[in-house]
């Protein structure tokens, strides 16, 4: 299984974190080990004071692809979850600052929690899209469209297969939303679709 992730894929959130605009898909990855269950608790890391949530759509590849056309992604796929892509936002920063890659603060053990993957035609709203909303502590943080995203799904997932040969099992995290921020001890997060709780995750 492979994990991938897809960032500054919403406008506002790049713009918050004061990221360049992309103008093809920013691809990532975190390892296998970074997987992390609903309802599966999060311990707050030691190398990190600045831990951050980013509450993304994510799909779950149904069939093995290479070279997708745009035209059959729909096919590789049929059912979709929420996550959280987890950051440690201060080590990022220091990465960022020397050029080097992103992998310790993104790909860390437990640094990818999924929640439970539904039909995604039972969670498609009337114009063909995903609506979800993102709760830290009963409160929403975070809204997101995928009518919003710079990169439909089908586009992220011919993309990818361009480099990679996606596999039954992969993941693709489809990029979050303005709204990111720290998290303490003690904090719960909560993603939703379509008025189900999909997703939760409690930091330790």
């Amino acid at each position: 299984m492979k994990i991938f992730c897809v960032g500054r894929n919403y406008v506002e959130h790049a713009r918050e974190l004061q990221n360049e605009i992309p103008s093809e898909p920013v691809i990532f990855m975190k390892a296998p080990t970074a997987l992390l269950k609903s309802e599966e608790a999060l311990f707050y890391p030691d190398f990190t004071k600045d831990l951050h949530y980013e509450g993304e759509l994510v799909v779950k590849i149904s069939k093995n692809g290479k070279k997708i056309q745009e035209k059959f992604a729909h096919k590789y796929y049929s059912e979709i979850s929420l996550g959280f892509d987890f950051t440690a936002r201060d080590l990022q920063s220091q990465l960022k600052s020397k050029g080097l890659p992103w992998e310790l603060a993104k790909s860390f053990d437990g640094a990818a929690s999924v929640g439970t993957f539904l039909s995604k035609e039972d969670l498609m709203d009337k114009e063909g899209h995903y609506n979800f909303t993102i709760f830290k502590n009963n409160l929403v943080v975070q809204e997101g469209n995928t009518a919003m995203m710079l990169f439909s799904i089908d586009k992220i997932i011919s993309f990818i297969s361009q480099f990679f040969t996606l596999q039954q099992g992969d993941l693709i995290f489809t990029g979050t939303p303005s709204g990111v921020g720290a998290l303490k001890i003690g904090d719960e997060l909560k993603g939703q679709i379509k008025e189900q709780i999909v997703v939760k995750t409690v930091i330790k």
